[in-house]
């Protein structure tokens, strides 16, 4: 005997799902909703997070140049600080020449050499929108990390 569901006595039709049915359905996607946001979430601070370390170590080695790079047991790598001879008063010293440092002599290898960033903007900021704080005298660039805890890169 064959069997296609239940059908309504009434119009032959099968009948639809119950309110109990539905209101099941409902909790167990709220309950697995209720699981997998904060999991998602989390990725996702943990993925600006890794994205704003990156950033930063590479304002790093914009600032001190790559200081595996050695020619004479000397660093060679350049960067703003080896190129200038000081310290950036702002990072955005290192896409725009500041006033007062002159500009790169070949035969002296001094001078600003830049940009030594991508002129695009966004190394100003972190992955939250937040600006880097930028502190020459401690020697360290720091994200708020979107109000968590801070990730800091020192120079």
């Amino acid at each position: 005997m064959r069997r296609a569901g239940r059908k309504s006595a009434r119009w032959g039709a099968p009948c639809g799902f119950t309110l109990v049915e539905l209101v099941v359905v409902i909790v167990v996607l709220g309950v697995v909703a209720a699981v997998a946001v904060p999991r998602v979430s989390s990725m996702v601070d943990e993925a600006k997070r890794a994205a704003t370390l990156k950033e930063m170590n590479a304002l790093r080695e914009a600032i001190m140049g790559n200081t595996s790079q050695v020619s004479g047991g000397d660093p060679a790598g350049g960067g703003y600080e080896g190129d200038v001879g000081a310290l950036p008063s702002s990072l955005q010293d290192l896409v725009t020449k500041p006033g007062g440092v002159s500009a790169w002599d070949r035969y002296t290898q001094t001078g600003w050499n830049g940009p030594y960033v991508d002129s695009g903007g966004g190394y100003l900021t972190d992955a939250w929108g937040d600006a880097y704080q930028y502190n020459a005298g401690q020697r360290t660039i720091t994200s708020t990390a979107g109000g968590g805890a801070s990730i800091v890169v020192n120079f």
